[in-house]
């Protein structure tokens, strides 16, 4: 399929005014689906520095077993190690006009889609009536800390969030120790915590629906709060600019300042092993007009390989190629061409489960309403005008030369030197791209543990690492 530049224009108007002009074509790798241990003869391959960040360590725990374990008495000045302040003590001194304000805030928080009944709220009454003391000081921080964790981080357990990957930088940028000594020194207990809300637009409309939703609808509540959770899940400031795709809804957002540019069907990864997991990486580039190793599941299983060393003029003409090496193992790689299972491009965004949005040449399957259809990645319609807008936008090639590009039918990976967040999210209620509050099916039966963990009590010393087990999607790409 041709594209023009005029043809295009609609589509990538807005980016071309950010468009850069790098851009280089270079060989398949690996990951980008070219034959394993293939020799490489074109142009020397071009990319630019790799800036993904490191994953954010995991914190200490915060809380104990006991008051003396959880929050231990240290000296009030700063400790400096390693040129680092550590954060301040998890507890700190509260008079009681703190925390007859913190007793409020807690009173308050289920506007937040959270219960006061978690965070100790009789007990901290009961101190506060005698007056400051040391048991008000390790109630309050204690609260305090409980609050935070859950405004920061979401109230549900890690092994309630089902094939959830996403690395949050929150607890670096806000941490516990130091918010507690701001609210306590500042009094001002509620803007502190407040601070702490998701800036995405959706959060906000979400608790507004909170709000207007009777107590007698308590389903609905219930899936409110879970789906205001799943947003504090996230990192609090998704960026300037960033793909975000809402698995459930089948639908992918290019997003400027939290202002929706274009959108975009998708088809997402059938239920069960092949679920499309819930990830944050990084768009370090865009490949045109790729190739496709085929997996073994295929080439071997399905009997792929031999059947293409004896009919190599049936394999030109599907594009695919095969090597056999010394030792019986036989590769299968397709070539770029119209009928390449993965279409005319995809993006480039290294993770462990190998997840990427790409082209497909079954763009009926679009049409569908249910699109739960893939092996785990994500499929996208009018893939290559989100593609030369990726371009553009990561100042990896002008709009030109993003075009030329495209229409060459040669492999060329274009690396950004600006590199884009892409988020894939699973929301069952949330804003639609008409920007009308919706529901969607829960097609991977995800809701119910997040549902059931706000009926439990909130758990303590909680883990913030993923619990579930990390599926690598061989994506046969095949419609049934």
């Amino acid at each position: 399929m041709k594209y023009s530049a005029g043809r295009l224009a609609c589509g990538i108007a807005a980016a071309a005014l950010l468009a850069g002009s790098a851009f280089a074509q270079t060989q398949p790798g690996s990951e980008d689906s070219g034959p394993r241990g293939e020799q490489w003869t074109g142009p020397a391959r071009m990319e630019m520095p790799a800036s993904r960040p490191s994953p954010a360590p995991t914190p200490a725990t915060e809380t104990g077993d006991s008051f003396d374990a959880a929050f231990p008495r240290m000296v009030s000045e700063p400790v400096v190690q390693g040129g680092l302040e550590l954060p301040a003590p998890l507890v700190q001194p509260w008079t009681v006009a703190n925390a007859t304000k913190l007793v409020a805030a807690i009173e308050g928080i289920g506007t937040e889609g959270l219960d006061p009944a978690d965070y100790d709220l009789q007990p901290l009454k009961v101190a506060l009536a005698s007056g400051p003391s040391e048991e008000l000081d390790a109630l309050a921080s204690q609260s305090f800390v409980w609050l935070v964790e859950d405004l920061r981080d979401g109230r549900t357990p890690m092994d309630a969030r089902e094939q959830w990957f996403v690395v949050d930088p929150d607890r670096e940028t806000f941490r516990t120790g130091d918010l507690l000594a701001e609210a306590v020194a500042n009094g001002d207990i509620a803007a502190t915590l407040d601070k702490l809300a998701p800036t995405h637009p959706d959060y906000a409309r979400l608790r507004d629906e909170l709000a207007t939703t009777p107590a007698s609808e308590a389903d609905k509540r219930k899936l409110i709060r879970a789906n205001m959770d799943r947003w504090r899940w996230l990192a609090r400031d998704l960026g300037s600019q960033y793909l975000i795709t809402n698995v459930p809804e089948f639908q992918l957002r290019l997003t400027v300042k939290d202002r929706i540019i274009s959108t975009y069907r998708t088809v997402v990864g059938k239920p069960g092993r092949t679920a499309t997991p819930q990830l944050a990486e990084m768009v370090e580039g865009v490949v045109f007009n790729p190739t496709w190793t085929v997996p073994q599941s295929i080439v071997k299983g399905e009997g792929l390989g031999a059947k293409v060393l004896a009919n190599p003029a049936w394999g030109k003409r599907n594009g695919y190629v095969a090597t056999k090496g010394a030792n019986g193992y036989i590769s299968v790689v397709q070539q770029p061409g119209p009928g390449n299972s993965l279409g005319q491009m995809k993006l480039e965004m290294p993770n462990p489960h190998a997840i990427f949005f790409h082209d497909t040449p079954s763009r009926h399957l679009f049409a569908n309403d249910s699109r739960a259809l893939s092996h785990g990645c994500i499929r996208t319609e009018r893939a290559l005008e989100l593609a030369i807008t990726m371009a553009i936008l990561g100042k990896g090639a002008s709009k030109d030369e993003a075009v030329e590009i495209s229409t060459s039918g040669k492999y060329t990976k274009v690396m950004l030197e600006k590199q884009l967040p892409a988020y894939i999210t699973y929301f069952t209620m949330a804003s639609n791209i008409n920007g009308e509050m919706a529901t969607f099916k829960d097609i991977y039966g995800r809701d119910a543990p997040v549902l059931a963990s706000l009926d439990k009590p909130r758990v303590r010393n909680r883990s913030t690492v993923p619990t579930d087990e990390v599926i690598v999607i061989e994506d046969d790409l095949q419609d049934s």
